[in-house]
């Protein structure tokens, strides 16, 4: 017997699974906070140079910097760019519009015209800390299980955010930020696995779009606390210093029955099966043990695989190479769309909130759509919503409605691909290398959120290059999975032969 046949027995989603994922979903809406709250708290209010000297702003021509920028010296304002007049920075203070917002990191640290791109770079760095924390937590997870570095993920998260709500200068503050980063990924990976561990194989799907509404309800929430809080340390602490609270966990979330058994902590899987059984109503027979849930004998694997595997046979090799970029090009697109939205010209608390709404139907309409294939789901999401994306660089900046309408049609179309590229990418990579896959895939992803908001500094060349790559990449993502299998309803491949086929055997006899 093995452990999904005890899952089976003891209810896959019971009373137990059902509190466990209380546990789990309750932290998604304080990681969106952390994930978008740069929308806010790096805004860049209207803003115009204060000084005693006669100053005047020149006036703004295309493909040049924002006429704030360009300040001349002893002259009157009828002086038009090219006239011989040198520009410098403003000689007095800058002064912005607190029509909108009361302070951002922007207005306190002075971050626009040479500076404007420290913002986007700090941005970029916390994502960075996504990245070094699903490197390092997944693998401390491994050693030391799911639930304690959940616990530690979440102390990160609660100590850094607040003290990022009293950093002295912006470079404190990006150090905060990169902690908090790696403190999400630790968070989101380990909560999911601790869940799907629990969780019994008809139900895991179901239960991970849960976690996803909650996130969803997170990134909702955020338009109306930083509607309410326009002080930008009083909106970081709001949504960090209720993460003490999680101090609960220590004494509440169970730890990985799952990952007990694997590393010979039998006894004290056994209790955990025990009690879970027991919430759930449908106790273990008496004369079921664990021993004879962990003494059946694992099949001979003959050597180690690497993510050398993944790229070593022609098929593998272009299967893998176009899911990576898939990973990639979604989560680009997603946090592209999501940390710019001040770029559309309504208002931002409503905007955050439609693109926050959007998240629920995206991610609800993948159950409808999966079951019938996966292929066609990927291709045609990523094509719905690179051409929204692509559509908008026609439309003038004055009809805001209708950029915000297709920017929010293309935020849909790469929501509900991001859902399904974690499912698709499992059932592509065979058994033997699918943790090499899934891992890569991440890195990808996280790759791909690093860059998000350095995309936005394009803008100097044109301002229409950000959404043009927004558009082009999905587009191309969708062309690139026509060449990829179709796994719905099929049988998950075991070996690297599964997907090469017999006749590689002899070619790549040593390798498979």
């Amino acid at each position: 017997m093995n452990f999904d046949e005890i899952l089976c027995l003891i209810g896959g989603f019971g009373r137990f699974q059902k509190i466990l994922y209380i546990w789990i979903c309750l932290p998604q809406i304080f990681l969106a906070f952390h994930m978008l709250v740069s929308v806010f708290t790096g805004a860049v209010p209207p803003h115009f140079c204060r000084s005693h000297t006669n100053v005047s702003l020149m006036p703004a021509v295309d493909g040049q910097p924002e006429p704030q920028c360009r300040v001349l010296l002893n002259h009157s304002a009828a002086v038009t760019p090219g006239s011989g007049q040198a520009a410098s920075s403003c000689p007095g203070s800058w002064e912005y519009s607190k029509e909108t917002f009361r302070s951002t990191v922007v207005t306190e640290w002075d971050l626009i015209c040479d500076n404007a791109s420290l913002n986007n770079v700090g941005s970029s760095i916390y994502m960075f800390g996504l990245l070094v924390g699903a490197v390092l937590f997944g693998t401390l997870a491994d050693k030391y299980g799911r639930r304690i570095i959940i616990l530690i993920s979440l102390a990160i998260q609660a100590v850094f955010g607040v003290g990022a709500a009293f950093a002295p200068n912006f470079y404190t503050y990006t150090v905060l930020r990169f902690m908090v980063g790696t403190s999400i990924s630790g968070v989101i990976m380990n909560a999911f696995v601790l869940g799907t561990e629990w969780t019994g194989s008809k139900q895991r799907m179901l239960a991970g779009i849960i976690t996803d509404y909650f996130f969803g309800f997170g990134y909702i929430s955020l338009a109306g606390v930083a509607y309410l809080i326009r002080d930008w340390r009083k909106l970081q602490l709001a949504i960090s210093a209720p993460g003490f609270l999680f101090v609960v966990y220590i004494w509440v979330l169970p730890k990985s029955a799952r990952w007990l058994m694997a590393n010979d902590r039998k006894e004290e899987a056994w209790e955990l099966i025990q009690k879970a059984a027991q919430m759930n109503e449908k106790p273990l027979p008496k004369d079921l043990h664990i021993y004879q849930v962990c003494t059946e004998e694992k099949p001979d694997v003959r050597r180690k695989y690497s993510f050398i595997d993944l790229v070593r046979t022609p098929k593998m090799r272009k299967q893998s190479l176009i899911v990576f970029y898939l990973w990639f090009v979604n989560v680009l697109v997603y946090y592209g769309l999501s940390l710019n939205i001040s770029d559309f010209g309504m208002n931002i608390y409503l905007t955050q909130l439609i693109f926050g709404l959007v998240e629920m139907p995206a991610r609800t309409i993948t159950l409808f759509t999966l079951n019938r294939s996966r292929k066609i789901s990927q291709l045609a999401f990523l094509a719905v919503g690179g051409l929204a994306c692509l559509l908008t660089i026609f439309i003038p900046s004055d009809l805001y409605v209708v950029r915000t309408v297709l920017a929010m049609t293309g935020k849909f179309g790469i929501t509900a691909s991001l859902s399904i590229i974690y499912i698709y990418s499992a059932e592509i990579f065979p058994t033997v290398i699918r943790q090499n896959g899934i891992g890569i895939g991440s890195m990808c992803a996280r790759t791909g959120g690093v860059l998000a908001p350095m995309m936005y500094l394009l803008r100097n060349i044109s301002p229409k290059v950000p959404m043009v790559l927004c558009g082009v990449c999905p587009i191309l993502g969708s062309a690139l999975t026509l060449l990829l299998p179709e796994t719905a309803n099929k049988a998950l491949p075991d070996t690297i032969e599964d997907v090469e086929g017999p006749s590689f055997r002899e070619e790549y006899g040593s390798q498979l």
